[in-house]
Order: structure tokens, then sequence, then C-alpha cells
């Protein structure tokens, strides 16, 4: 057994401020969060910043009593575990994402439900599987769960729009596994060279007209499924005149401006929303999938099957250095995963 402190240092907000304002995440001491029947505490060794985590720290009116503790991607150490908790045991070393409504992993200590949690892999660091668990859940959601994609679609085409964020990453490494044909986007030599590295046979530059890019690669008749793991606004034209009849497109992130979906009637399009947290928020009858996809992670790991995608590092797990984090995400100058470690 672990011997565990009444309190712990993590990093929260009190008010919803610019990045550039040194109270937007601040240095806390709070006590050890409580532990549900279902949940694992995990002492945190690793966390990584999300675009996510930034959208929920932008600047509102709001104010919190107590301090939010954000992060939602994390690895560490199971140290105690509520009553109904059968899938891991202390002593474990683990991954796992977490719950909005919940304290996260910008802390020493975290519980998160059993479900939300999968094994690290045995050759990996703990930095390294904190890079993954948001960015494998939500894309294996979006590509097995959303677009049904499986190895009967060996062949076809598959565009991953932002494919050189954290996302885009993993998305490009499913597809070559499922033998499909990987088209992603960039913009900078290299941002082009790191989608290539993750199993893009295509790179198209996004700041420039998609479709006759499409077509001097040979792609005359269009994809057959689309990944969008950015605002599709700007893209919405380009999207439905890229996808084949009977296409398949699936979308991560909300749209800054109205987009006409009547146009998907003409192909017989299917358009699916995919968000991570549903299943959680909504207690889905199926709700132990997510578990199942991090025990399929975790070995397809170890395995070599997925590369780990972080390209950068901090430490220690404070306030400035998160509010660094925070600010290279913003600024759009980093891709791939930063992640920060230890206390």
């Amino acid at each position: 057994m672990f011997r565990l402190p009444k309190t712990m240092r993590a990093v929260g907000l009190y008010k919803y401020l610019p990045i550039t304002d040194v109270n937007s995440l601040v240095d806390v001491e709070v006590a050890l969060p409580s532990v549900q029947k279902s949940d694992v505490l995990v002492e945190v060794r690793a966390t990584a910043a999300n675009p996510f985590d930034t959208k929920q720290r932008a600047v509102k009116l709001n104010k919190e009593a107590t301090p939010r503790i954000l992060g939602w991607d994390g690895s560490g150490i199971v140290v105690s575990k509520g009553d109904n908790a059968n899938l891991f045991n202390v002593g474990d070393e683990v991954f796992f994402t977490g719950e909005i409504m919940r304290s996260g992993s910008n802390a020493q200590y975290v519980a998160v439900n059993q479900y939300l949690v999968g094994q690290k892999p045995k050759n990996w660091t703990f930095e390294q599987a904190a890079a993954m668990p948001v960015t494998t859940l939500t894309t294996f959601e979006a590509i097995f769960d959303r677009l049904l994609l499986s190895e009967k679609d060996k062949g076809k085409t598959f565009w991953v729009i932002n494919s050189a964020g954290g996302v885009g990453s993993v998305a490009t490494q499913i597809g070559k596994n499922l033998g499909l044909k990987v088209i992603g986007t960039a913009s900078r030599p290299e941002t082009e060279a790191f989608t290539r590295k993750y199993g893009a046979d295509i790179v198209l530059n996004h700041t420039q007209d998609l479709i006759p890019q499409l077509e001097a690669n040979g792609l005359v008749d269009g994809v057959d499924f689309i990944l969008v793991n950015y605002d599709p606004a700007p893209y919405w034209d380009s999207i439905i005149k890229a996808v084949k009849p009977q296409g398949k497109i699936c979308m991560l992130v909300e749209s800054s401006a109205s987009v006409d979906i009547s146009a998907l009637k003409d192909k017989s399009l299917t358009l699916v929303y995919e968000r991570m947290f549903t299943r959680v928020n909504y207690n889905t009858e199926d709700r132990s999938r997510q578990y199942d996809i991090f025990k399929n992670v975790s070995k397809w790991m170890e395995e070599g099957k997925l590369k780990c995608n972080m390209t950068k590092t901090l430490s220690p797990i404070n306030a400035a250095n998160l509010r660094e984090a925070h600010k290279l995400i913003e600024d759009k100058k980093i891709f791939g995963k930063l992640v920060l470690s230890g206390f």
C-alpha cells in the first residue's frame, strides 16, 4: 500500500484569463481528490497539454470558488482504488484520460473512472504514454465507431485534414495499418515531414486550393473517407466536392460558421461527429468500450503499430510551464504532442 498525503500540489485557475496573465494558471495546494467506487487514484508522473485545455481555459466571465484543475491526458501509478474498481491493481503503471466535470491530471494525484484507463505500454516511458490517451481514444472512436472502417476497406482513400496534430498523427498511422491510402494536410516543411513520418502517402498544402492538388495526385474521382480535425468552415466546399458518392465524413471540431448540410443529399453522404466525452457524459450502455479501446491501443503501442507523437517536453509540472505550454498551442507553434513531467 502507498502512504498518501492529505494534500497535493496542482496547477489550477480561479479566473478565465488570457494566457499572458500570470494568474491564468497558478500553483495551488489542494486536498487529494475523492475516489468514487469505480475509480482508481493515480499518482501522476506526466501530463500532456491539448488544444482542448486551452479552450476550457479561454477568457470568460465565470469565476471558480475553488481552483479548477485542467488536464485530461496523463500517466502514472495506481496508488488506491474504489470498492468496485476491479480492472487494475495498486502498483499498476497506467495511462488515462478523464472526465471534463472532474479535476484533471495537472496535479500530483487524479481520480479516474477505471474505464478511462489503460495499462501503460511496458516499453514506453511515462512521458511517451501521457502523450497518447486523448488522441488515440478520439481517433479510434472516429475511425472504428463513427466511420466504421475496417480491413475490408483496404485500398480506399482516407483524407485527414490537419494531419500534423496529435489526432492527425494517430489517424494517419491507423489508416496505414488498415491498408488505406492516406492523404494529409500541412503547410510548413517541418509539418509536412512530420505527417509523412506518421504514415501520410500524400500531403496537401492547406493554404492553397485543395481540389486541384487532389487531382494532381491522381484523385480525380475524389476520396472515400474524410476526417475533419480542424474548423470545417473554410474547407466545407472542398470537402463536399472531394468526397465520393456514398462517402463518409467525420468531424471532430465545431464549425466557426454555418455550413450547408443540404449539399450532402445529392451524393447520399454520411456525416458524423466524434466527441470523446460523449460516452462519459451520458453514461452510455457501451461505456466500457473505451476501456477495450485502451487495451487495443496499449497492445498496438507495445508491438510498434502505433508510434508516440510527442515532440516536446517540459519539466516540472507547474504553473509557469503549463502557461508556456498553453501559449505554444494557442500560437500554433507546436505540432504533435507537448508533455510535462514530474513535480
